[in-house]
């Protein structure tokens, strides 16, 4: 079974953080919570990472992982660009429950998506930004066996996932429990992709 670390006081969230950032390093998988669902965390450029969250998941390589920022600075780390639409949508609603899909940067791992597009998203979780922060942009996908619904605590997947995991960060409950939005900002006009946390409309209207 892996580590499990809670970060209920200040003393924890300075163990934790330190715990999850050596295990990112050192190409392992972090369970981490954001405020939707948990999500399982790898390094963005280690490929044999990112290899494991597929295995995990048990995940068809055709569907791309998602990007979590710790801040939009590091958006031109994954980005090719930014489109006006995008930095619109970020400026509203980041940090938040919305992924925007925009044009990647070349010489990402090929296996994060399936084609020259990536999700973007800055969770509105001060524990996972701040790990963000000192890791660099991490690909997360969410806590579950595809298929599955998204785990909102880590009783949801610690039993049958946990022994693949290298670190579970305990944040209690998600506050969201509904998966973000998905904004494909590439496509002429912007497409909706998945209604999550925040409406269409409210995207499209933005």
């Amino acid at each position: 079974m892996s580590k499990i670390y809670t970060i209920t006081n200040d003393t924890e969230i300075k163990t934790s953080l330190e715990a999850a950032e050596k295990v990112l390093r050192a190409g392992g998988i972090a369970a981490i919570p954001t405020d939707t669902v948990y999500g399982f965390a790898a390094l963005l450029h280690d490929e044999n990472a990112i290899a494991k969250l597929y295995k995990i998941k048990e995940r068809d390589q055709r569907k791309s992982i998602a990007v979590l920022l710790g801040d939009a600075e590091q958006a031109h780390l994954v980005a090719h660009e930014f489109p006006a639409k995008a930095q619109r949508l970020a400026a509203k609603y980041w940090p938040g429950a919305l992924t925007i899909i925009i044009r990647k940067k070349a010489g990402l791992p090929a296996d994060l998506t399936s084609n020259d597009l990536v999700g973007l998203r800055i969770p509105d979780h001060e524990f996972t930004r701040e790990l963000i922060r000192r890791t660099g942009p991490l690909a997360v996908t969410s806590a579950n066996i595809s298929g599955q619904p998204p785990a909102k605590s880590i009783d949801e997947f610690v039993d049958e996932l946990g022994p693949q995991l290298d670190l579970i960060i305990d944040g209690g409950p998600s506050s969201g429990g509904v998966p973000s939005s998905v904004i494909n900002c590439e496509s002429e006009p912007a497409l909706i992709l998945r209604e999550g946390a925040i409406p269409g409309k409210d995207l499209l209207a933005c």
